[in-house]
């Protein structure tokens, strides 16, 4: 239409400013998207293309098979803009891991870039990376077998070790025993009895061997104790002393009203009062000594019981010999013989040895209270037992029964005869 074109001003140096009343707007031209979305590439390529791309072939160079291009989607209408699966192609990431985002730095990832297609499939042989193997990697036995030496825990609870001196401290003393961390030992572990000084006790570089009471901590150290070894040591002291039945000698140092306390080998020792020879007066034992035998040792109770009778007849066991004649009295009677008091040990005369003929009644013979002569035949120190023997006295069975006075008037030269006789069956049935 003529009346809808707007006339030409005429060429010039500088044209008139139109007045703005006049001026009509400038058309806005709309926007031109510069990309294609994912789909639109898929549409715009040819069957033959697709086929091939599928198939991993490349198209032959030079062969024309793209379609003609296709302009740009324009804006929808309203102005509304593409979305943003189109703007942003988020149907491609699909499937794929971070290590296809980021790519692998020494080679393809596991999962080929070109498998994207919308189906899923994959468009190529997928490359997989090699697997790594210890060979690979720099390894040295021998560095990590030192390394865990290194670092393994030295000593486990109740082991003993030997440390050197590294310092002593007022709270204890510090002791290199081959840890990553030294050994500590507190003050009141540093041995039997009160140490006023332990630098005097612990001097620099000293060597000492010590029980570990607590493994390491977190910072690697270990807990130590000398107390507790010595503790120990004594312990295994007394164990052997009892069981060889020995006896030693012990001051006193308190009494309770069942007994008295003593000292031994830095243990704690109890003395009850029936195992004294003054229990009727034994808060005045205090700060005496005398010899005890052993009534029990048991370290894992702690318990350490002495007698002091026990040890008197352990010194009497020690000067008795069998074939010796001995003078007692009858201190009890039993069914099966008699006890008799040696003066301080008791000897047992069964009866089976009283005389060489069979007895209704042992009373027949003796009695409670009546002394008599009698041959030791066994001693038994463990136990603290002597057997006892009169028919060896005899020079006729039966001879106690009717003669019982002469028999024990003429020990002496009955014994010695008694004796060539137990020789002579030793010898015979060794």
């Amino acid at each position: 239409m003529a009346g809808s074109q707007r006339p030409v001003p005429p060429a010039g140096p500088r044209s008139k400013p139109v007045p703005s009343s006049q001026a009509e707007p400038p058309l806005r031209k709309p926007p031109q998207l510069m990309y294609l979305s994912r789909k639109d590439e898929e549409d715009d390529k040819t069957p033959a293309e697709s086929n091939a791309e599928q198939a991993g072939v490349k198209a032959p160079q030079g062969a024309s098979t793209a379609a003609p291009p296709r302009p740009a989607s324009a804006p929808q209408a309203g102005g509304e803009l593409a979305s943003d699966d189109d703007r942003f192609e988020t149907a491609s990431l699909e499937g794929m891991t971070m290590a296809d985002l980021m790519g692998a730095p020494d080679g393809p990832s596991r999962q080929g870039r070109s498998s994207r297609s919308a189906g899923g499939a994959s468009s190529g042989a997928t490359t997989s990376r090699p697997t790594r193997t210890v060979d690979d990697f720099d390894f040295d036995e021998d560095a990590f077998l030192a390394a865990l030496d290194e670092n393994e825990p030295v000593g486990a609870t109740g082991d003993v070790v030997t440390g050197t001196v590294i310092s002593a401290e007022s709270d204890g003393v510090y002791i290199d025993i081959g840890g990553k961390a030294p050994g500590f030992m507190p003050k009141a572990e540093a041995g039997l009895g009160v140490i006023g000084n332990l630098k005097e006790r612990f001097p620099k570089g000293q060597p000492v061997e010590v029980l570990v009471t607590r493994e390491q901590n977190a910072d690697g150290m270990v807990t130590i104790s000398a107390r507790a070894l010595a503790l120990r040591q004594s312990w295994e002291k007394l164990k052997q002393l009892e069981a060889a039945g020995k006896v030693v000698q012990v001051k006193v140092t308190g009494f309770n009203r069942g007994g008295v306390t003593c000292d031994l080998e830095g243990l704690r020792g109890f003395i009850p009062r029936s195992q004294l020879q003054n229990g009727e007066n034994h808060e005045q034992l205090v700060g005496t000594s005398f010899a005890v035998a052993f009534l029990e040792v048991n370290a894992d109770t702690r318990k350490l019981v002495l007698s002091e009778k026990r040890a008197a007849s352990a010194s009497l066991l020690a000067e008795l010999e069998v074939g010796q004649l001995v003078d007692g009295q009858v201190v009890s009677v039993k069914p099966y013989g008699f006890f008799v008091d040696l003066g301080g040990v008791s000897g047992l005369l069964h009866q089976s040895s009283i005389t060489g003929v069979h007895l209704r009644d042992i009373r027949e013979v003796f009695s409670q209270g009546e002394r008599l002569k009698a041959l030791v035949t066994q001693i038994d120190s463990s136990r603290g037992r002597i057997a006892l023997n009169t028919a060896l006295l005899e020079t006729q069975p039966g001879e106690l029964l009717t003669a019982k006075d002469t028999v024990m008037a003429e020990a002496e030269d009955r014994a010695n005869r008694a004796r060539l006789s137990m020789s002579q069956q030793e010898q015979e049935a060794g």
